[in-house]
C-alpha cells in the first residue's frame, strides 16, 4: 500500500441490532486514518433514513490512495444481505451474512490490505440455529489465522486486564490453569504489549486464583504448584511480572495505574472491576492474532436497534485503540 496512513476495516456486526446504526456515528468527525465499513448499503441507507442522518456513502476501492475518513462520509465494502431486514427482529437468514464480513475482514487482515479490524456486535444464537459453526469472534479470527492461543484482553482508560481463560465452568477453573497455559498466555501478554502497544518492558501484575492468592495454601495449592514456579521462570528471563496478587488486593488505583496490565486468571475475577469502571468507554482486544483486532464491549442491544438510542461510545474507544495499536505495530507507513 502506498499511503502515509493506515486503513481499519470495521464489521458491522448483526444486521437486526445496533450494529449498522453505530456504524453511522463514525460520519459525525474526522477520523486520522481510512476507516472501512463492512455492510450492505442498502442496510446502511435504511438505518440512515430511519435516524434522520445526512451520509454521503462512498463505495471502498482498494486500488486507491488510502486518505484518512471525513465528516459526513461513510466508505463502505459491500457485503451482500441475504434478506430484508427489521431491525430488532433476527432472521437466520442473514446469518452467512455475519459471516461472510468476518471472513473479508480476517482475509484483508491477513493479506495487509488492512491493517487492523473493528468488530461491531453479533448474535452467537441466532448463527447457530442456523447451523453455521460459529462460537466467536476470537474463535473465528483465531482458526482463520491458523493460530494455536489466543489472548482476550478488555481495555479502558486506566485499566487493562488481560485473561488466562475465558468462558468455561468455575469448576474446571484449577485443572485448566496449567504450566503450560500460563507459559503460553504470558508470552502472548508480554509480546503484544511490546509490539502492538509500544510499551518497552511492560510490566504484569499476575493474579492468584483463590482467595488471598491461596494463603500460603491454607485456601489452595494452586499458586504453589503452578502459578509461582511459572512466574519464577520468566522473570528469570527478565520479563517483568508481579504476583502472585490477590485480586481483593490489585484493583486498587495504586496498582492500576503501575500496572501495563492484570493477568486475572478467570472471566469474572477481571472483568467485573473493569466493566463498572469502563462500561460504554471499554474495548475488547484479542492479543496472540497476526494482526491487530479490538472490538466493543457490548451486544446487538435489540430492543434499541433503529431507535437512535444506541451509544457509539464504545465503537469510537475500539477504533482508537485499533489507531493506537497500528502506530505502535507499522509506525508510519
Amino acid at each position: 500500500m502506498n499511503s502515509n496512513t493506515f486503513r481499519i476495516v470495521i464489521s458491522s456486526g448483526e444486521s437486526a441490532g445496533i450494529g449498522p446504526e453505530i456504524c453511522l456515528a463514525i460520519a459525525e468527525r474526522d477520523w486520522p486514518c481510512q476507516l472501512v465499513v463492512l455492510a450492505d448499503l442498502s442496510l446502511l441507507k435504511k438505518y440512515a433514513k430511519l435516524l434522520h442522518k445526512n451520509i454521503n456513502f462512498k463505495e471502498y476501492d482498494p486500488d486507491a490512495p488510502i486518505e484518512p475518513s471525513r465528516a459526513g462520509t461513510i466508505t463502505y465494502r459491500q457485503i451482500r444481505l441475504v434478506t430484508a431486514v427489521t431491525p430488532g427482529k433476527l432472521k437466520v437468514d442473514n446469518s452467512p451474512y455475519v459471516i461472510n464480513m468476518l471472513t473479508e475482514a480476517a482475509r484483508g487482515c491477513m493479506s495487509g490490505e488492512y491493517h487492523a479490524v473493528v468488530t461491531g456486535p453479533v448474535h452467537k444464537g441466532i448463527i447457530a440455529d442456523s447451523g453455521l459453526h460459529f462460537t466467536g469472534h476470537t474463535e473465528f479470527f483465531r482458526d482463520y489465522a491458523k493460530v494455536r492461543e489466543v489472548v482476550m484482553m478488555l481495555a479502558t482508560d486506566g485499566l487493562r486486564v488481560s485473561l488466562a481463560t475465558t468462558h468455561i465452568p468455575i469448576a474446571e477453573l484449577s485443572k485448566t490453569i496449567t504450566a503450560p497455559l500460563l507459559r503460553r498466555i504470558i508470552t502472548i501478554v508480554d509480546h503484544d504489549l511490546k509490539t502492538q502497544f509500544g510499551i518497552e518492558n511492560p510490566k504484569i501484575y499476575v493474579c492468584g486464583l483463590n482467595p488471598h492468592a491461596g494463603e500460603g495454601g491454607h485456601l489452595g495449592m494452586e499458586e504453589i504448584n503452578t502459578i509461582i514456579p511459572v512466574i519464577k521462570e520468566f522473570k528469570k528471563k527478565g520479563v517483568n511480572l508481579i504476583g502472585p496478587v490477590p485480586a481483593d488486593t490489585v484493583f486498587q488505583p495504586k496498582y492500576m495505574q503501575d500496572a501495563d496490565t492484570i493477568l486475572a486468571m478467570y472471566h469474572d475475577q477481571g472483568l467485573p472491576v473493569l466493566k463498572y469502571k469502563g462500561f460504554g468507554k471499554a474495548v475488547n482486544i484479542t492479543l496472540g492474532l497476526p494482526f491487530i483486532r479490538t472490538s466493543v464491549d457490548h451486544g446487538t442491544a435489540l430492543d434499541l436497534a433503529g431507535k437512535g438510542l444506541a451509544d457509539h461510545g464504545s465503537l469510537y474507544t475500539a477504533i482508537e485503540y485499533a489507531i493506537q495499536m497500528a502506530k505502535a505495530k507499522y509506525g508510519k507507513i
